[in-house]
């Protein structure tokens, strides 16, 4: 059944303001602030980490900060800093695009986390704080997930953080000399309310033993409903 729309309004631009998680916070990007962290974690030793981004891996200083430089002036796509809370240095990036606020729907993408904040709570946070903002404080209908078909990584991410599958676009883009098939994932404001109890459920502090580690998987929460 289709939502009711006849009191639809355009929902707001997405504000480039801080937002404060446990593990880490996001920033907007910026390259005197960032630059030293992001240039040390994200020429570390994965060496996947660019493989499907279009564009990367930088073997110069100079060519990391331009690039940097364009990112952090970037109306859409929007680029944060993730910054973890304890130490205050920038372990990633990642960013809002193709934001297209006359019909509620906005992306998650350009995702790049370096190896420290890898396979940690945090990574699971960022996600969560940007969809918090979305569906919560922006009103948004649509949240979506893109990434090569190729990438299982991503994939796999995609659906531990509750996005849905919706198909696969075939020859949708040319990136790095290569042809590109695009899944496509997508989380909607039905879907949420289940999905923002999860996160909450696995990050909370006696979701994680005295090592760190998760007593609960984020699936199993979620499907518990």
């Amino acid at each position: 059944m289709s939502a009711d729309l006849s009191q639809w309004q355009t929902r707001p631009f997405p504000p480039h303001e801080v937002q404060q998680g446990r593990f880490i916070r996001l920033e907007r990007l910026d390259v005197v602030r960032h630059g030293d962290d992001l240039w040390q974690e994200l020429q570390g030793p994965d060496p996947a980490l660019w493989d499907y981004l279009p564009y990367g891996p930088f073997t110069e200083r100079t060519a990391f900060d331009a690039w940097l430089a364009g990112n952090a002036d970037s109306h859409d796509p929007q680029f944060h800093a993730v910054v973890e809370q304890t130490s205050g240095r920038a372990l990633g990036l990642i960013a809002y695009l193709r934001i297209t606020p006359k019909d509620g729907c906005i992306e998650i993408g350009h995702v790049a986390f370096g190896g420290t904040m890898q396979r940690t709570p945090g990574t699971t946070e960022a996600v969560f704080l940007l969809a918090r903002h979305a569906f919560d404080d922006l009103g948004y209908r649509r949240f979506e997930w893109k990434c090569n078909a190729r990438n299982a990584r991503s994939k796999r991410a995609a659906e531990r953080f509750g996005f849905v599958y919706e198909g696969l676009f075939r020859q949708h883009m040319v990136v790095k000399g290569e042809s590109r098939d695009t899944a496509w994932y997508a989380m909607i404001d039905s879907e949420w309310p289940a999905c923002r109890t999860a996160f909450q459920r696995w990050l909370a502090v006696d979701n994680f033993d005295a090592e760190g580690q998760q007593r609960h998987r984020l699936e199993a929460l979620r499907n518990e409903g």
